[in-house]
Protein backbone atom coordinates (compact mmCIF):
# COMPACT_ATOMS: atom_id res chain seq x y z
CA UNK A 1 0.00 0.00 0.00
CA UNK A 2 1.14 3.12 -1.10
CA UNK A 3 1.93 6.20 1.20
CA UNK A 4 3.01 9.41 0.98
CA UNK A 5 2.30 13.04 1.48
CA UNK A 6 -0.42 13.80 -1.08
CA UNK A 7 0.14 16.95 -2.89
CA UNK A 8 -0.44 18.34 -6.35
CA UNK A 9 2.99 16.70 -7.47
CA UNK A 10 2.52 13.66 -6.31
CA UNK A 11 -0.79 13.59 -7.64
CA UNK A 12 -0.14 14.67 -11.08
CA UNK A 13 3.30 11.92 -11.04
CA UNK A 14 0.75 9.41 -9.56
CA UNK A 15 -0.14 6.73 -12.81
CA UNK A 16 -1.66 2.94 -13.11
CA UNK A 17 1.29 0.55 -13.34
CA UNK A 18 0.14 -2.51 -14.66
CA UNK A 19 -0.47 -5.25 -14.09
CA UNK A 20 -2.60 -4.52 -10.84
CA UNK A 21 -5.99 -4.03 -9.87
CA UNK A 22 -8.17 -1.37 -11.52
CA UNK A 23 -7.94 0.88 -8.57
CA UNK A 24 -4.52 1.65 -7.63
CA UNK A 25 -3.97 3.84 -4.27
CA UNK A 26 -2.20 6.76 -2.86
CA UNK A 27 -2.88 6.99 1.03
CA UNK A 28 -1.95 10.44 2.92
CA UNK A 29 0.90 10.37 5.52
CA UNK A 30 -0.41 13.73 7.03
CA UNK A 31 -4.25 12.65 7.33
CA UNK A 32 -5.22 9.10 8.18
CA UNK A 33 -7.94 7.68 5.92
CA UNK A 34 -7.45 10.26 3.22
CA UNK A 35 -6.48 9.02 -0.31
CA UNK A 36 -6.51 9.18 -3.98
CA UNK A 37 -6.79 6.14 -6.37
CA UNK A 38 -6.23 6.29 -9.92
CA UNK A 39 -7.60 4.12 -13.02
CA UNK A 40 -6.25 2.79 -16.46
CA UNK A 41 -7.67 5.20 -18.13
CA UNK A 42 -5.67 7.91 -15.58
CA UNK A 43 -8.71 9.21 -14.00
CA UNK A 44 -8.01 9.90 -10.39
CA UNK A 45 -10.68 9.91 -7.62
CA UNK A 46 -10.33 11.51 -4.27
CA UNK A 47 -11.44 9.13 -1.20
CA UNK A 48 -11.86 9.17 2.78
CA UNK A 49 -11.62 5.71 4.37
CA UNK A 50 -12.31 5.05 8.29
CA UNK A 51 -14.34 2.34 10.57
CA UNK A 52 -17.30 2.26 11.79
CA UNK A 53 -19.46 -0.12 13.98
CA UNK A 54 -16.09 -2.66 13.76
CA UNK A 55 -16.42 -2.29 9.73
CA UNK A 56 -14.35 -0.63 7.06
CA UNK A 57 -16.20 1.60 5.10
CA UNK A 58 -15.07 4.46 2.31
CA UNK A 59 -16.75 7.34 0.62
CA UNK A 60 -15.80 9.62 -2.52
CA UNK A 61 -14.89 13.17 -2.05
CA UNK A 62 -14.65 13.69 -5.78
CA UNK A 63 -12.33 13.99 -9.17
CA UNK A 64 -9.23 15.50 -8.75
CA UNK A 65 -9.17 18.22 -11.23
CA UNK A 66 -12.42 19.56 -9.77
CA UNK A 67 -10.99 19.03 -6.54
CA UNK A 68 -7.10 20.39 -5.53
CA UNK A 69 -5.10 18.58 -3.05
CA UNK A 70 -5.71 20.61 -0.32
CA UNK A 71 -10.09 20.78 -1.08
CA UNK A 72 -10.31 17.29 -0.87
CA UNK A 73 -8.26 16.94 2.53
CA UNK A 74 -10.38 19.76 3.57
CA UNK A 75 -13.53 17.63 2.83
CA UNK A 76 -11.83 14.54 4.28
CA UNK A 77 -10.93 15.76 7.19
CA UNK A 78 -14.93 16.79 7.83
CA UNK A 79 -16.29 13.73 7.36
CA UNK A 80 -14.21 12.12 9.60
CA UNK A 81 -15.53 14.67 12.34
CA UNK A 82 -18.25 13.47 11.48
CA UNK A 83 -17.68 10.16 12.15
CA UNK A 84 -15.95 11.10 15.44
CA UNK A 85 -19.30 12.38 16.46
CA UNK A 86 -20.99 9.32 15.35
CA UNK A 87 -22.94 10.08 12.15
CA UNK A 88 -22.49 7.80 8.96
CA UNK A 89 -21.75 9.34 5.94
CA UNK A 90 -21.28 6.30 4.33
CA UNK A 91 -25.09 5.57 4.73
CA UNK A 92 -25.77 8.75 3.60
CA UNK A 93 -24.08 9.01 0.66
CA UNK A 94 -25.61 5.06 -0.42
CA UNK A 95 -28.99 7.33 0.04
CA UNK A 96 -28.12 10.19 -2.06
CA UNK A 97 -26.38 7.88 -4.92
CA UNK A 98 -29.56 5.19 -4.89
CA UNK A 99 -31.66 8.61 -5.83
CA UNK A 100 -29.44 9.70 -9.02
CA UNK A 101 -30.40 10.10 -12.02
CA UNK A 102 -29.28 7.52 -14.67
CA UNK A 103 -27.41 10.04 -16.25
CA UNK A 104 -25.63 10.72 -13.49
CA UNK A 105 -24.83 6.77 -13.32
CA UNK A 106 -24.12 6.59 -16.76
CA UNK A 107 -21.65 9.02 -16.32
CA UNK A 108 -19.50 7.25 -13.71
CA UNK A 109 -20.10 3.59 -15.44
CA UNK A 110 -18.75 4.97 -18.37
CA UNK A 111 -15.90 7.09 -16.51
CA UNK A 112 -14.85 3.84 -13.49
CA UNK A 113 -16.18 0.82 -15.28
CA UNK A 114 -16.24 0.53 -19.38
CA UNK A 115 -13.80 3.14 -20.43
CA UNK A 116 -10.64 0.84 -18.06
CA UNK A 117 -11.92 -2.23 -19.04
CA UNK A 118 -12.89 -2.49 -22.54
CA UNK A 119 -11.66 -2.08 -25.84
CA UNK A 120 -11.71 1.29 -28.02
CA UNK A 121 -14.41 0.43 -30.55
CA UNK A 122 -16.46 -0.90 -27.65
CA UNK A 123 -16.25 1.80 -25.30
CA UNK A 124 -17.06 4.16 -28.76
CA UNK A 125 -19.83 1.76 -29.34
CA UNK A 126 -21.39 2.16 -25.49
CA UNK A 127 -21.25 5.79 -25.41
CA UNK A 128 -22.90 6.36 -28.85
CA UNK A 129 -25.88 3.82 -27.61
CA UNK A 130 -25.99 5.85 -24.19
CA UNK A 131 -26.04 8.72 -25.85
CA UNK A 132 -28.14 8.65 -28.47
CA UNK A 133 -30.68 6.38 -27.46
CA UNK A 134 -30.71 6.10 -23.86
CA UNK A 135 -30.16 9.51 -22.28
CA UNK A 136 -32.87 11.53 -24.22
CA UNK A 137 -35.55 8.77 -23.19
CA UNK A 138 -34.71 7.88 -19.74
CA UNK A 139 -31.70 10.06 -18.47
CA UNK A 140 -33.53 12.36 -16.38
CA UNK A 141 -35.11 9.77 -14.19
CA UNK A 142 -34.27 8.13 -11.23
CA UNK A 143 -32.21 4.88 -11.50
CA UNK A 144 -34.15 3.13 -8.80
CA UNK A 145 -38.19 4.03 -9.76
CA UNK A 146 -37.50 2.56 -13.23
CA UNK A 147 -40.02 -0.05 -14.23
CA UNK A 148 -40.27 -2.56 -17.53
CA UNK A 149 -43.08 -0.53 -18.79
CA UNK A 150 -39.70 2.21 -19.19
CA UNK A 151 -38.20 -0.44 -20.92
CA UNK A 152 -40.81 -1.71 -23.08
CA UNK A 153 -41.07 1.96 -24.09
CA UNK A 154 -37.96 1.83 -24.92
CA UNK A 155 -37.63 -0.94 -26.88
CA UNK A 156 -41.12 0.14 -28.75
CA UNK A 157 -39.73 3.26 -29.64
CA UNK A 158 -36.88 1.83 -31.64
CA UNK A 159 -38.77 -0.86 -33.27
CA UNK A 160 -37.59 0.27 -36.92
CA UNK A 161 -33.86 -0.95 -35.83
CA UNK A 162 -34.60 -3.87 -33.98
CA UNK A 163 -31.11 -4.44 -33.74
CA UNK A 164 -30.48 -1.52 -32.21
CA UNK A 165 -33.48 -1.58 -30.01
CA UNK A 166 -32.23 -5.13 -28.70
CA UNK A 167 -28.38 -3.73 -27.66
CA UNK A 168 -30.12 -0.39 -26.43
CA UNK A 169 -31.70 -2.77 -23.55
CA UNK A 170 -28.65 -5.24 -22.88
CA UNK A 171 -26.33 -1.67 -22.37
CA UNK A 172 -29.23 -0.99 -20.50
CA UNK A 173 -29.06 -4.17 -18.51
CA UNK A 174 -25.10 -3.79 -18.10
CA UNK A 175 -25.94 -0.35 -16.72
CA UNK A 176 -27.96 -1.74 -14.26
CA UNK A 177 -25.71 -4.01 -12.66
CA UNK A 178 -22.74 -1.81 -12.21
CA UNK A 179 -25.80 0.26 -10.25
CA UNK A 180 -26.56 -2.44 -8.51
CA UNK A 181 -22.51 -3.38 -7.43
CA UNK A 182 -22.16 -0.38 -6.39
CA UNK A 183 -25.26 0.35 -4.76
CA UNK A 184 -27.39 2.38 -6.55
CA UNK A 185 -29.86 0.14 -7.24
CA UNK A 186 -31.59 -3.61 -5.99
CA UNK A 187 -30.27 -6.27 -8.88
CA UNK A 188 -33.23 -8.22 -8.54
CA UNK A 189 -35.60 -5.00 -9.56
CA UNK A 190 -33.62 -4.73 -13.02
CA UNK A 191 -36.20 -4.10 -15.44
CA UNK A 192 -34.43 -5.11 -18.43
CA UNK A 193 -35.66 -8.47 -17.28
CA UNK A 194 -38.73 -9.80 -18.78
CA UNK A 195 -38.63 -7.33 -21.63
CA UNK A 196 -38.80 -9.50 -24.90
CA UNK A 197 -36.18 -8.79 -27.32
CA UNK A 198 -36.93 -8.33 -31.18
CA UNK A 199 -36.49 -10.67 -33.25
CA UNK A 200 -33.36 -10.22 -35.87
CA UNK A 201 -33.62 -11.20 -39.20
CA UNK A 202 -29.74 -12.83 -40.20
CA UNK A 203 -27.79 -10.76 -42.06
CA UNK A 204 -25.30 -12.86 -43.56
CA UNK A 205 -24.47 -12.63 -47.44
CA UNK A 206 -21.89 -15.28 -49.35
CA UNK A 207 -20.97 -14.08 -52.57
CA UNK A 208 -20.46 -16.43 -55.55
CA UNK A 209 -17.38 -16.63 -57.96
CA UNK A 210 -19.45 -15.13 -60.27
CA UNK A 211 -20.02 -11.98 -57.90
CA UNK A 212 -16.65 -11.82 -57.11
CA UNK A 213 -15.24 -11.81 -60.20
CA UNK A 214 -17.55 -8.72 -61.03
CA UNK A 215 -16.16 -7.15 -57.99
CA UNK A 216 -12.98 -8.08 -59.04
CA UNK A 217 -13.61 -6.04 -62.72
CA UNK A 218 -14.82 -2.99 -60.64
CA UNK A 219 -11.80 -2.98 -59.11
CA UNK A 220 -9.29 -2.82 -61.60
CA UNK A 221 -11.76 -0.28 -63.70
CA UNK A 222 -11.67 1.62 -60.56
CA UNK A 223 -7.87 1.49 -60.10
CA UNK A 224 -7.54 2.54 -64.45
CA UNK A 225 -10.28 3.70 -66.33
CA UNK A 226 -12.08 4.41 -63.29
CA UNK A 227 -16.06 4.08 -62.30
CA UNK A 228 -18.86 5.65 -63.49
CA UNK A 229 -20.96 8.33 -61.51
CA UNK A 230 -24.32 9.75 -61.66
CA UNK A 231 -25.96 12.90 -60.88
CA UNK A 232 -28.88 14.39 -60.59
CA UNK A 233 -30.34 16.01 -63.89
CA UNK A 234 -32.66 18.13 -62.00
CA UNK A 235 -30.00 20.18 -60.39
CA UNK A 236 -29.44 23.44 -61.66
CA UNK A 237 -25.79 22.88 -62.03
CA UNK A 238 -26.31 19.43 -63.97
CA UNK A 239 -26.25 20.87 -67.09
CA UNK A 240 -22.16 22.03 -66.31
CA UNK A 241 -21.27 18.71 -65.78
CA UNK A 242 -18.92 16.52 -68.02
CA UNK A 243 -20.99 14.67 -70.59
CA UNK A 244 -21.43 10.77 -69.08
CA UNK A 245 -19.00 9.31 -70.85
CA UNK A 246 -16.32 11.39 -69.80
CA UNK A 247 -18.07 11.04 -65.71
CA UNK A 248 -15.10 8.30 -64.57
CA UNK A 249 -13.36 8.83 -61.39
CA UNK A 250 -10.21 6.95 -60.14
CA UNK A 251 -10.68 5.52 -56.56
CA UNK A 252 -7.67 6.17 -53.80
CA UNK A 253 -5.09 3.31 -54.66
CA UNK A 254 -5.21 2.93 -50.74
CA UNK A 255 -9.01 2.22 -50.36
CA UNK A 256 -8.84 0.04 -53.07
CA UNK A 257 -6.16 -2.11 -51.68
CA UNK A 258 -7.79 -2.57 -48.35
CA UNK A 259 -11.08 -3.63 -50.24
CA UNK A 260 -8.52 -6.07 -51.72
CA UNK A 261 -7.55 -7.03 -48.45
CA UNK A 262 -10.21 -7.20 -47.18
CA UNK A 263 -11.47 -10.09 -49.89
CA UNK A 264 -8.65 -12.18 -49.27
CA UNK A 265 -7.78 -12.44 -45.83
CA UNK A 266 -11.03 -12.21 -44.18
CA UNK A 267 -10.00 -9.67 -41.72
CA UNK A 268 -11.97 -7.34 -39.89
CA UNK A 269 -12.25 -3.63 -41.06
CA UNK A 270 -10.49 -2.11 -38.22
CA UNK A 271 -8.02 -4.68 -38.55
CA UNK A 272 -7.21 -3.62 -42.25
CA UNK A 273 -7.65 -0.26 -41.52
CA UNK A 274 -5.42 0.48 -38.32
CA UNK A 275 -2.76 -2.20 -39.60
CA UNK A 276 0.72 -0.70 -39.45
CA UNK A 277 4.08 -1.54 -41.93
CA UNK A 278 5.94 -2.63 -38.75
CA UNK A 279 3.16 -4.97 -37.90
CA UNK A 280 4.16 -6.49 -41.36
CA UNK A 281 5.86 -10.07 -42.11
CA UNK A 282 6.36 -10.39 -45.70
CA UNK A 283 9.11 -13.15 -45.62
CA UNK A 284 6.48 -15.42 -43.14
CA UNK A 285 3.48 -13.91 -45.15
CA UNK A 286 1.41 -12.56 -41.71
CA UNK A 287 0.68 -9.49 -40.67
CA UNK A 288 0.86 -9.78 -36.47
CA UNK A 289 -1.61 -7.04 -34.78
CA UNK A 290 -0.78 -6.61 -31.06
CA UNK A 291 -4.46 -6.40 -30.53
CA UNK A 292 -8.07 -7.12 -32.21
CA UNK A 293 -11.63 -7.79 -30.97
CA UNK A 294 -10.23 -11.18 -30.45
CA UNK A 295 -6.63 -10.10 -28.44
CA UNK A 296 -3.60 -10.54 -30.50
CA UNK A 297 -3.94 -12.03 -33.47
CA UNK A 298 -2.54 -13.03 -36.80
CA UNK A 299 -3.21 -12.33 -40.13
CA UNK A 300 -2.06 -14.85 -42.48
CA UNK A 301 -1.73 -13.73 -46.47
CA UNK A 302 -1.75 -15.36 -49.48
CA UNK A 303 0.78 -14.89 -52.21
CA UNK A 304 -2.57 -12.40 -53.69
CA UNK A 305 -2.60 -10.50 -50.82
CA UNK A 306 1.10 -9.90 -50.20
CA UNK A 307 0.74 -8.94 -54.01
CA UNK A 308 -1.11 -6.02 -52.58
CA UNK A 309 0.86 -4.91 -50.12
CA UNK A 310 3.75 -5.32 -52.70
CA UNK A 311 2.34 -2.92 -54.90
CA UNK A 312 1.62 -0.09 -52.48
CA UNK A 313 3.63 2.83 -51.25
CA UNK A 314 5.18 3.74 -48.10
CA UNK A 315 4.13 7.03 -47.26
CA UNK A 316 6.74 9.22 -44.66
CA UNK A 317 5.72 10.12 -41.24
CA UNK A 318 2.31 7.55 -41.76
CA UNK A 319 3.10 3.96 -40.16
CA UNK A 320 -0.45 2.75 -41.49
CA UNK A 321 -0.52 0.34 -44.21
CA UNK A 322 -4.08 1.87 -45.73
CA UNK A 323 -3.39 5.97 -45.64
CA UNK A 324 -6.10 8.31 -44.60
CA UNK A 325 -6.35 12.20 -45.52
CA UNK A 326 -4.71 13.22 -42.65
CA UNK A 327 -1.17 12.75 -41.62
CA UNK A 328 0.19 10.22 -40.02
CA UNK A 329 -3.88 8.89 -40.07
CA UNK A 330 -5.24 5.66 -40.86
CA UNK A 331 -8.40 5.84 -43.85
CA UNK A 332 -11.66 6.20 -41.50
CA UNK A 333 -13.63 4.57 -43.46
CA UNK A 334 -14.48 2.77 -46.95
CA UNK A 335 -18.17 3.42 -47.12
CA UNK A 336 -17.93 5.54 -50.23
CA UNK A 337 -15.50 3.36 -52.31
CA UNK A 338 -16.94 0.33 -51.66
CA UNK A 339 -20.59 1.75 -52.42
CA UNK A 340 -18.94 2.71 -55.76
CA UNK A 341 -17.72 -0.92 -56.49
CA UNK A 342 -20.92 -2.22 -55.33
CA UNK A 343 -22.55 -0.09 -58.22
CA UNK A 344 -20.52 -1.10 -60.98
CA UNK A 345 -20.13 -4.59 -59.92
CA UNK A 346 -24.17 -4.71 -60.09
CA UNK A 347 -24.69 -5.89 -56.43
CA UNK A 348 -27.41 -4.89 -53.75
CA UNK A 349 -27.23 -5.28 -50.33
CA UNK A 350 -24.01 -6.21 -49.68
CA UNK A 351 -21.86 -5.08 -46.85
CA UNK A 352 -17.95 -5.06 -46.26
CA UNK A 353 -18.28 -7.03 -42.99
CA UNK A 354 -20.08 -9.99 -45.88
CA UNK A 355 -16.62 -10.18 -47.60
CA UNK A 356 -15.35 -12.31 -44.23
CA UNK A 357 -18.27 -13.99 -44.01
CA UNK A 358 -17.24 -15.02 -47.94
CA UNK A 359 -13.81 -15.66 -47.04
CA UNK A 360 -15.33 -18.27 -44.87
CA UNK A 361 -17.38 -19.72 -46.83
CA UNK A 362 -14.91 -20.55 -49.74
CA UNK A 363 -12.82 -21.99 -47.09
CA UNK A 364 -15.78 -24.31 -45.60
CA UNK A 365 -16.86 -25.55 -49.37
CA UNK A 366 -13.61 -26.55 -49.80
CA UNK A 367 -13.75 -28.87 -46.90
CA UNK A 368 -10.35 -26.87 -44.92
CA UNK A 369 -12.25 -27.87 -41.32
CA UNK A 370 -13.85 -25.52 -39.11
CA UNK A 371 -10.91 -25.20 -36.87
CA UNK A 372 -8.67 -23.63 -39.02
CA UNK A 373 -11.15 -21.62 -40.19
CA UNK A 374 -12.07 -20.20 -37.20
CA UNK A 375 -7.99 -19.10 -36.58
CA UNK A 376 -7.89 -17.59 -39.82
CA UNK A 377 -10.90 -15.35 -38.76
CA UNK A 378 -9.56 -14.86 -35.65
CA UNK A 379 -12.56 -16.05 -33.54
CA UNK A 380 -11.87 -16.89 -30.02
CA UNK A 381 -15.10 -19.12 -29.21
CA UNK A 382 -15.53 -22.61 -31.46
CA UNK A 383 -19.12 -21.71 -31.64
CA UNK A 384 -18.89 -18.34 -33.49
CA UNK A 385 -17.42 -20.69 -36.39
CA UNK A 386 -19.99 -22.94 -35.70
CA UNK A 387 -22.35 -21.04 -38.44
CA UNK A 388 -20.23 -22.10 -41.31
CA UNK A 389 -21.05 -25.74 -40.09
CA UNK A 390 -23.50 -26.11 -42.87
CA UNK A 391 -21.58 -24.95 -46.16
CA UNK A 392 -18.23 -27.90 -44.74
CA UNK A 393 -21.21 -30.42 -46.33
CA UNK A 394 -20.99 -28.81 -50.06
CA UNK A 395 -18.49 -31.39 -50.81
CA UNK A 396 -20.29 -34.32 -48.93
CA UNK A 397 -23.44 -33.48 -51.04
CA UNK A 398 -22.16 -33.43 -54.15
CA UNK A 399 -20.52 -36.85 -53.69
CA UNK A 400 -23.92 -37.80 -52.10
CA UNK A 401 -25.47 -36.71 -55.33
CA UNK A 402 -22.84 -38.64 -57.94
CA UNK A 403 -22.90 -41.61 -56.12
CA UNK A 404 -26.85 -41.68 -55.87
CA UNK A 405 -26.81 -40.75 -59.78
CA UNK A 406 -25.07 -43.73 -60.53
CA UNK A 407 -26.61 -46.16 -58.44
CA UNK A 408 -30.20 -44.91 -59.61
CA UNK A 409 -29.48 -45.39 -63.24
CA UNK A 410 -27.61 -48.55 -62.37
CA UNK A 411 -31.11 -49.62 -60.35
CA UNK A 412 -33.23 -48.21 -63.46
CA UNK A 413 -30.64 -50.17 -66.31
CA UNK A 414 -29.20 -47.35 -67.52
CA UNK A 415 -26.04 -47.88 -69.04
CA UNK A 416 -25.01 -44.70 -67.59
CA UNK A 417 -24.62 -46.03 -64.27
CA UNK A 418 -21.67 -47.68 -65.42
CA UNK A 419 -22.08 -50.88 -63.55
CA UNK A 420 -18.99 -53.31 -63.80
CA UNK A 421 -20.41 -56.85 -63.61
CA UNK A 422 -18.83 -59.15 -61.05
CA UNK A 423 -17.00 -61.89 -62.50
CA UNK A 424 -17.84 -65.39 -61.75
CA UNK A 425 -15.34 -66.75 -59.10
CA UNK A 426 -13.03 -69.65 -59.96
CA UNK A 427 -12.69 -73.02 -58.27
CA UNK A 428 -15.44 -74.73 -56.59
CA UNK A 429 -17.51 -71.23 -55.67
CA UNK A 430 -21.04 -71.48 -57.27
Amino acid sequence: MARQKISKRTVDALTWRPPGPPQQFLWDTSLLGFGIYVLASGQKTYVCQFRRDGRSQRVKIGPHGPLTPEQARAEAARVLGRVAHGEDPAAEKRERRAALTVNAIADEWLAEHIEPLRKLNTISEYRRIVDIHIRPRLGRDIMRDLKRADLAALRAELRETPTMANKALAVFGSLWAYAAKTGHVDADANPVRGVERYREQARERFLTVEELARIGEALRLAETEGLPWAIDEKKPGAKHAPRESNRRRILDPFAVAAIRLLILTGARLREILHAQWSQVDLQRGVIFLPDSKSGKKPIYLSAGAQAVLVRLPRIENNPHIIVGGKDGAPRADLKKPWAAVCAAAGLEGVRLHDLRHSFASFGAGASLGLPIIGKLLGHSQPQTTARYAHLDQEPLRRAVDAIGATISAAMDGKASGDVVPLKKPRGNAK
